[in-house]
């Protein structure tokens, strides 16, 4: 964080100093939640969980060299005391993001958030230095954290924001108003608690709204709701994607052998060739949209497609690609889920055992539980069974329990080809299926939401070979 006294912590914040002999110290390390990641000069952040109160650790930070606590209640440590911590929290957020002037830009969508965020600080990072949302931290106590990270070296600001209802978004970009906003679809994830849609479109729609008349609207061309947006905002508006009105779009689009797209780059200020090293072809409209962002900062058209070319994954459990020494490549995706992902996903899959078919090996689509889709479980856990079958995926491997049988049923109603499909009960019993069975050159794809935990199976697979079983759960 830039360097700021208690005194001025305090003021910025509303708060009451407590047993602090100097208010003139400064905070000069980072803000953090976690007593684990103190640092000398840290201000950490006491907030009461439901198991933990991080009040109970102010003694411990303070002696690790944290400066203060910001706490609701005094702790016998030097604090900063106010009625609220997480809206002191943004508070302090806000003014440290005004005190800065660095670009702040803002991104949401029901799909693929964390990925381009990746995208965009990689290309913006080649340019100038660039703070952004580390993994998915992107609600209101990760997203000011991510911004109090910032320095008075940084020149861009890259922030994810997360919406589990109407208001979420207006209340984060209210906190670090942004400059660029980017919308990149309207999806299912989370359609159970929405209701529909349409209010998941009303919600990510709050971005463009809370946009300046100087800034830009950046905008899917080929998602109608995300399109719509461009009545809601004052500000510039620039489309992506594969439409011919798109202002940057891709073409000859294809797949290396090992699943990884290619394509011809259009900006407004030129063209340029495109090879990822991240894989599936969802990740082409993910790099449109960075490098949307990026024109609109005034990079070049040949810096975007350098940086894209060079770009990796900075996240865990999000298509993280592993060949075992053996010839088995394992494909951990298995962060979250939701019906556009999964379908991304399979879709990734099936390129990948282009290579692998030919030297007769097989893919493996190892999926769970899809939550939060409501009265669309259903339906959505069947059609992805289906398109697993419509793939040509060799096996799949429903793991879990009721939704996992939907996903078993849908591949084996689908054709003949369903039984190859296979429901077990919990990973143990999965990954005992895939060590008897799996051969050098198979690839397998491991999928489910974030609360099923199957990045367990891909870790077994990597680490324990023919032995060893996957960490309880």
């Amino acid at each position: 964080m830039i360097a700021l006294s208690l005194a001025e912590i305090a003021e910025v914040v509303g708060g009451q100093t407590h047993d602090i002999p100097d208010p003139s110290v400064q905070v000069t390390g980072s803000v953090v939640r976690d007593s684990r990641e103190v640092e000398p000069g840290s201000l950490f952040v006491a907030f009461v969980g439901e198991r933990v109160d991080g009040h109970d650790f102010a003694e411990a930070v303070v002696a690790a060299g944290a400066v203060a606590v910001l706490g609701s209640r005094p702790m016998g440590v030097p604090a900063i005391v106010v009625p609220d911590v997480q809206k002191a929290l943004g508070a302090l957020a806000g003014h440290v993001v005004q005190r800065l002037g660095a670009t702040l830009v803002a991104l949401t969508g029901s799909a693929g958030k964390t990925s381009t965020k990746d995208l965009i600080a990689q290309v913006l990072q080649s340019k100038a230095p660039t703070v952004f949302t580390p993994g998915s931290l992107n609600n209101e106590i990760g997203l000011p954290l991510t911004a109090l990270s910032a320095t008075d070296e940084t020149k861009f600001l890259v922030l994810e924001m997360g919406a589990r209802g109407i208001g979420h978004i207006r209340y984060l970009a209210d906190l670090t108003p942004p400059r660029i906003g980017l919308v990149l679809n309207v999806g299912t994830a989370h359609i159970g608690e929405f209701g529909g849609r349409e209010q998941i479109a009303q919600a990510k729609g709050e971005l463009v709204e809370s946009l300046p008349e100087d800034g830009a609207a950046i905008l899917n061309a080929d998602d109608p709701l995300v399109r719509a947006m461009a009545s809601r905002t004052k500000a510039k508006v620039l489309l992506f994607g594969e439409s011919g009105e798109a202002d940057v779009r891709a073409e000859n689009v294809r797949l290396t052998d090992s699943g990884q797209p290619s394509f011809m780059l259009h900006t407004p200020s030129g063209c340029s060739d495109v090879t990822m090293r991240l894989y599936g072809e969802h990740h082409v409209s993910n790099a449109l949209a960075a490098a949307a962002v990026a024109h609109e900062l005034g990079m070049s058209v040949a810096e975007i497609a350098t940086a894209l070319s060079e770009a990796g994954s900075l996240s865990r459990w999000r298509m993280e690609v592993t060949e075992r020494p053996d010839g088995v490549t394992i494909v951990n995706d298995a962060y979250n889920a939701n019906p556009e992902s999964m379908r991304a996903a399979l879709r990734a899959l099936a390129a990948m055992g282009g290579a692998s078919r030919a030297k007769g090996g097989r893919t493996w689509a190892v999926l769970g539980k899809m939550a939060e889709l409501g009265d669309e479980a259903l339906a959505e856990h069947d059609a992805v069974g289906r398109l697993a079958v419509r793939l040509n995926v060799s096996k799949l491997v429903a793991v879990g329990g009721r939704e996992a049988s939907w996903l078993q049923l849908g591949a084996y109603n689908e054709g003949s080809w369903g039984e190859e499909s296979v429901h077990v009960s919990d990973a143990q019993a999965a990954v005992d299926l895939l060590r008897s069975e799996l051969r050098p050159g198979d690839v397998v794809l491991v999928k489910a939401s974030r609360s099923v935990g199957l990045e367990s199976i891909a870790e077994a697979l990597l680490a324990g070979g023919a032995q060893g079983e996957v960490d309880a759960r």
